[in-house]
């Protein structure tokens, strides 16, 4: 399947040599024309376009767009070009982290054009290229299904994840199993996306305040036969074995606190790129109680003002799944103040 890609970051350019490794042909921009021939070097199947216009025009129609780019500002201009030059039963794809109130009304102005919109909520980082992406689709059922060979190469399918018992009906959608989903109408894949960014703020924390705990227990201010020296590398190691807390999160704490059991390469400076905001908007409109969301959201914002060993632990969790590098005042350092893209 031919597939237009714009934006070629550390997901876009991923994305685009997964498809390309699966056999579809790509066709690549981004405003770097270095980063373009970067990533073409990569793929097997790529094609070079100089602008979004030449993009369209290597195009077949129908013809499917992925656009990979921060939300706001730029993918909105980027999908208003791209729909100028587009027909009817063409397909857009936003793949980024976009607001889904966005995305309802971009569907909407889209459809009067005739052209499909479809919002894919999309996890993984910069691991998803030998991974597979987990990915949360909202769109018209005929679009999704049109593009489900581009969805299906990017999921990581089913691996050996043991399948949920009772799962075994029509009720089901069986592509949850391979790790892509169709959520509903325009919107919900980046709704979903959304309150799953919001569940990860809250499953970090809790594992950030708990290494902070353990890793304080050797404070002078307690009494000197209450202290205990852990080595806090090999406590997240042996949890990843047969324990209840044992997840992917655990996974990087491990990765992250063996190389540096101190985190002294991290200042804690944790960022938010949105989606935990627009989680507890919507709680709030639902009258949804999120107390768990909304300390983890806040304690980011402390965390600007000042920061303890679980934000450093919270920043290289981040820089661990998404190599997001952290931005301050003096010198960069891993973790905070780059969108999020997970």
């Amino acid at each position: 399947m031919q597939i237009g890609i714009i934006g070629l970051g550390r997901m876009g350019g991923n994305i685009s040599v997964r498809l390309s490794r699966h056999g579809h042909d790509v066709v690549l921009f981004d405003r770097d024309p270095k980063v373009v021939s970067s990533v073409a070097s990569r793929a097997e199947r790529a094609q070079e376009a100089q602008g979004l216009q030449d993009l369209v025009a290597k195009l077949q129609a129908p013809r499917v767009i992925w656009v990979m780019l921060p939300a706001g500002k730029i993918t909105e201009e980027t999908i208003e070009t791209l729909a100028a030059s587009m027909e009817s039963g063409d397909i857009v794809i936003d793949g980024g982290n976009s607001y889904y109130k966005d995305d309802i009304r971009r569907a909407a102005t889209l459809r009067e054009k005739g052209i499909h919109y479809v919002d894919v909520g999309t996890s993984g980082g910069v691991w998803g290229l030998e991974r597979g992406y987990c990915m949360m689709i909202g769109g018209a059922k005929e679009a999704v299904d049109h593009i489900d060979p581009i969805l299906s190469a990017l999921a990581p399918g089913k691996g050996d994840v043991e399948l949920t018992p009772g799962r075994d009906t029509p009720e089901f959608d069986s592509r949850a199993e391979q790790g892509y989903l169709h959520c509903g109408p325009a919107g919900s894949g980046h709704f979903v996306k959304m309150v799953h960014n919001g569940i990860e703020y809250g499953m970090m924390q809790a594992f950030a305040e708990g290494f902070d705990v353990m890793r304080n227990k050797n404070s002078k201010d307690l009494p000197e036969h209450e202290r205990f020296d852990l080595n806090m590398a090999d406590i997240a190691e042996v949890w990843r074995r047969g324990s209840v807390v044992s997840s992917w999160l655990l996974d990087l704490c491990a990765n992250a606190l063996a190389k540096n059991e101190s985190l002294s390469d991290y200042t804690g400076q944790v960022a938010d790129s949105g989606e935990g905001r627009w989680t507890i908007e919507a709680a709030i409109e639902e009258a949804v109680p999120v107390p768990v969301l909304t300390q983890a959201l806040y304690t980011r914002f402390r965390s600007r003002t000042g920061n303890n060993f679980g934000e450093k632990l919270l920043s290289a969790m981040r820089f661990q799944f998404g190599g997001h590098v952290e931005q301050h005042a003096t010198e960069p350092k891993h973790g905070a103040g780059v969108p999020e893209k997970n």
